[in-house]
């Protein structure tokens, strides 16, 4: 194809042939900066005429709107300069067509002996794809703005119910008038107080939706031996956890279930003076798979689960909901109560 080229004309001609057909507004400007030959696609994107764009000065185009600062600045530093500009971002508002932000390449080219006669000046218009990442960047702000909202009141409300639980247990205990009385409305201030224990470890961790299963055990049994056993014969509560988080949700279910089994433990597994008596809370994790167990070194019953009621009602209807199974056991060293979630490892199929 070169050697096709026998004159300046046949140059000139190929020349405006690749402007032409420039997808992107592309111009040529002469060393004193009049445009020279410009490309169909600047003509349409900025909406300007041939007839009044050619052989005039870029910066006196369209009543001068193209007479921009940042222009001057970009221009001026590639005239006399070898360096060419690449992606110079410029955001005007143009009268015709409205506010553009366009990525400005400029090349200067010498020939016949002198410098910087021809400049190369080249727009891609980015205007949808600035916009578009405006709007993700304010979404995302929104979002993480409507997050932090979220858990701040879901904090407070944590830290609301935890109070309102704990008058209620405060007002439970006045209201006791009879020993039997008293006793019924223990069993339900050790509940309320098992949920408050439940909302002051949600509140005080710093992820409102995983809870650390060790750490949360370990407080929540503290809170229940300190206030069941008291100035009584000592009875030692200890857990022993698998390093694991859980939802919020499992975490909630799982200590009640602890709690109920805790406080059975606490009240019928030692009838006298056991020396040594103790509870043992252990959480065991497998992949998928756990095991939560509380025993003790009681007497031991003929109904191991614990006395019926509310809280055999209870400790059901939340280890159905963790999808789990729960197992007994009961001997002359004490009960054992395990909970376990097993799931079966799908087999591969044979290659």
């Amino acid at each position: 194809m070169i050697s096709r080229i026998k004159s300046i004309e046949d140059v000139r001609t190929l020349a405006v042939a690749i402007v032409e057909t420039i997808p992107e507004p592309f111009v040529v400007l002469d060393d004193k900066l009049g445009v020279v030959m410009a490309s169909r696609s600047f003509y349409r994107t900025f909406n300007v005429d041939p007839a009044e764009t050619l052989n005039r000065p870029l910066y006196a185009l369209g009543n001068g709107q193209w007479d921009i600062p940042v222009l001057r600045s970009l221009l001026g530093t590639v005239v006399g300069e070898k360096t060419p500009m690449e992606d110079f971002e410029v955001e005007h508002d143009f009268p015709n067509v409205g506010s553009k932000i366009m990525l400005l390449s400029a090349r200067s080219v010498p020939f016949d002996g002198r410098r910087n006669s021809t400049i190369l000046l080249g727009f891609v218009d980015v205007t949808a794809r600035r916009l578009a990442e405006r709007e993700k960047d304010e979404l995302h702000a929104q979002t993480e703005e409507l997050l932090h909202q979220k858990n701040v009141l879901l904090q407070e409300l944590q830290h609301r119910v935890a109070n309102s639980l704990q008058i209620i247990a405060s007002i439970l205990m006045l209201k006791a008038r009879s020993e039997e009385t008293r006793h019924h409305l223990e069993d339900a201030r050790q509940r309320v107080m098992s949920v408050a224990a439940v909302q002051q470890h949600l509140n005080s961790s710093a992820a409102v939706d995983k809870v650390e299963v060790g750490s949360y055990l370990s407080k929540l049994c503290e809170s229940l031996a300190g206030s069941m056993i008291g100035g009584r014969d000592q009875i030692g509560v200890k857990v022993i956890a698998d390093h694991a988080e859980v939802d919020s949700g499992a975490a909630v279910n799982i200590g009640l279930i602890v709690t109920e089994l805790l406080i059975n433990a606490i009240k019928h597994a030692f009838p006298t003076p056991h020396p040594d008596a103790q509870v043992l809370v252990t959480y065991e994790v497998n992949a998928a798979n756990w095991q939560l167990t509380v025993s003790d070194n009681g007497v031991g019953k003929s109904d191991p689960t614990m006395s019926p009621g509310l809280g055999t009602t209870i400790v059901k209807a939340l280890v159905e909901q963790l999808d789990a199974q729960l197992k007994t056991s009961a001997g002359p060293k004490g009960t054992t109560i395990a909970i376990a979630r097993t799931r079966a490892i799908p087999k591969r199929r044979p290659t």
